[in-house]
């Protein structure tokens, strides 16, 4: 592999294993505000039990996502010079704002792991919300720097210098409002599918104790209500995404789509893979005058092709399995949570069928393999560029040589850590089983009566 290509893998890697504890360090304490509320409101201590077993979850992988956050961001500086002195003239804003939102976070998710059972209920509901805004408002100003790159403004490069910065026009770009929301909604569906699938694998081995099985049942039905939501949400911004590449990045979503010929009531491939020598897509099944409509809200869009741009400024055509990856694992994820509804509230059965609860069990490592090909898609779909129309990547990149001893040492730290968290997890969980604080819930009940 060339420089460049081995300076991308370690980035990417180093931040394709960040973003799982990062996206999860956003989604569960949502879960956990969510528990904590229902506790508040019905005064069933499963909740609380649930919201106390999250949060030591939480603080293990907070645990990860500090330290390899802040790997990320030295391989930015290291890797990545010619793009970091835009940044830092221009878009350092966020950068700056997230050190308060993550002392907001941990702050009170110290305060709320200590001293939840001395605080008042307003209090311990103020803190889970802090540590819920700091976590997400951390994500979503991180992500406004790639949201930065895809569509650039507040600056100007003149004679090979910056001028005309204006960071308050460059932290407001065209696409703040859309990567934002995408990156929060995906989080929180990512975060309740996963406490969905830890529940689903519960209740599946303790079919037979049933005072575990209706504790984890509940946990359950919290997750899909939650991740239902959400998944329709981010479904939704989705949609809003799309029509910001069509605006923007053009290229972007004809690579996507496998798209080569600018058209009017464009289709919309799903499946198959994007063959360059016949310019198709093959084995795909096309969906008559959708991306059109996807596109510009009107069938007769015109959707610009790939070949109304130098071969040069293409994307890599692979990104259109990363984008139906998304999208497929997005879409089953809205339909597992419209079944659990009506198979628990229409229906009302007590159980679920097993296929199904096997169905619950695989959500959350799909949600994250959906983030996954959604962070890939989107710097990958960006290339050659790293600031569009701006910078290429391969301009930035360091002129180091010896970076392919890093990315195997890095690779198998994080496979430590890897390790290392599920490790940890499992002891402590092990050592502190829901049966015991569910008998010392019924135990405390008990002598109150």
């Amino acid at each position: 592999m060339d420089d460049l290509v081995i300076a991308r893998s370690l980035f990417g890697t180093t931040m394709g294993f960040h973003i799982i504890f990062a996206t999860l360090g956003v989604g569960i304490p949502l879960m956990i505000l969510c528990a904590e509320l229902l506790y508040q409101k019905t005064k069933d201590k499963d909740y609380a039990i649930m919201a106390n077993r999250w949060t030591k979850g939480q603080a293990v992988l907070l645990g990860v996502a500090i330290p390899t956050g802040t790997i990320a961001g030295v391989q930015l500086s290291l890797l990545w010079p010619g793009f970091m002195e835009v940044i830092g003239k221009v878009m350092s804003l966020p950068f700056q704002i997230e050190i308060y939102a993550f002392f907001i976070e941990a702050l009170f998710m110290s305060i709320y792991v200590y001293a939840a059972d001395r605080i008042s209920p307003k209090m311990r509901i103020l803190s889970v919300s802090l540590v819920l805004f700091g976590a997400t408002a951390s994500a979503v100003l991180i992500t406004n720097v790639h949201a930065f790159e895809g569509t650039p403004t507040g600056f100007r490069i003149h004679n090979g210098e910056i001028v005309d910065v204006d960071p308050w026009a460059a932290f407001f770009n065209p696409s703040f409002l859309v990567s934002a929301g995408h990156v929060a909604v995906s989080a929180f569906t990512t975060g309740a599918f996963m406490i969905s699938s830890i529940a689903a694998f519960k209740m599946l081995k303790n079919r037979s104790q049933d005072r575990v099985y209706k504790f984890h049942r509940k946990a359950l039905i919290l997750g899909l209500t939650v991740g239902g939501i959400f998944s329709l949400l981010t479904a939704l911004n989705g949609h809003e995404s799309a029509q910001m590449l069509h605006e923007y990045q053009p290229e972007k979503l004809a690579a996507a789509e496998g798209l080569f010929d600018t058209q009017d009531y464009a289709p919309l491939a799903i499946g198959g893979f994007t063959d360059k020598e016949t310019q198709e897509i093959k084995y795909g099944i096309e969906i008559p005058w959708a991306l059109s409509f996807l596109a510009g809200n009107s069938f007769d869009t015109t959707v610009i092709g790939l070949n109304d741009f130098p071969e040069e400024y293409w994307p890599p055509l692979f990104v259109h399995t990363l984008f139906n990856g998304m999208v497929l694992i997005g879409s089953f994820l809205i339909f597992l949570a419209m079944v659990g509804f009506v198979w628990n509230k229409i229906l009302k059965r007590p159980h679920f069928p097993k296929p199904l609860m096997w169905a619950f069990v695989i959500s959350g490592p799909l949600a994250i393999l959906s983030i996954e090909f959604g962070w890939i898609f989107a710097c990958t779909g960006r290339q050659p560029w790293v600031i569009y129309r701006i910078l290429k990547t391969e301009d930035v990149v360091t002129g180091s040589t010896q970076i392919g001893l890093l990315f195997i040492l890095f690779s198998i730290v994080y496979v430590i850590l890897a390790v290392a968290v599920s490790l940890v997890l499992r002891y402590y969980f092990k050592r502190h089983p829901v049966e015991k604080e569910l008998d010392y819930s019924s135990s405390e009940s008990s002598m109150k009566i």
